[in-house]
């Protein structure tokens, strides 16, 4: 699968985690940046994850920063992704299976690498259960339709 990355300086090492460990499972993992320790602002990497997500360039983004929450609120700011905000397996699979998340956001500072590894291999093999779902899904998408 094709899966597009971005972190902040927060998000930096995890990110190269995460992106080591999709590419030995035979993913095509990009990454988006940023490329080094430098202090940068989240938003701007959340918004070309979420973009390139949107667009159909990319069927899931990964983000990470320091705790996920500001990669979260800001590629949720863009009209079709779902991004969530895991920190263990359960939320993880839920986040794929009833919410169709296209976009899982990390924290750095606050799963551990094997967590995160977990985290990010839970999301990726649960599929959408559609149905009941799939309606709650589409509200989400409905403008004033929740």
């Amino acid at each position: 699968m094709r899966i597009a990355l971005a972190s902040d300086h927060g998000g930096l090492r995890l990110k190269h985690a995460v992106i080591a460990h999709l590419r030995a499972q035979g993913h095509e993992a990009e990454d988006l940046g940023p490329f080094d320790d430098a202090s940068v602002d989240y938003p701007d990497y959340a918004k070309i994850v979420a973009h390139k997500v949107v667009s159909g360039e990319f069927p899931k983004g990964i983000l990470v920063c320091g705790t996920g929450q500001g990669m979260a609120i800001t590629a949720n700011h863009i009209s079709g992704i779902r991004a969530a905000i895991v920190s263990d397996t359960f939320s993880a699979r839920m986040a794929a299976e009833h919410n169709d998340a296209n976009i899982l956001c990390l924290g750095q500072r606050v799963v551990g690498e094997g967590l995160a590894m977990e985290c990010v291999d839970a999301w990726l093999n649960t599929p959408f259960a559609g149905g009941r779902h799939a309606r709650r899904v589409e509200k989400i998408e409905t403008p004033h339709g929740l």
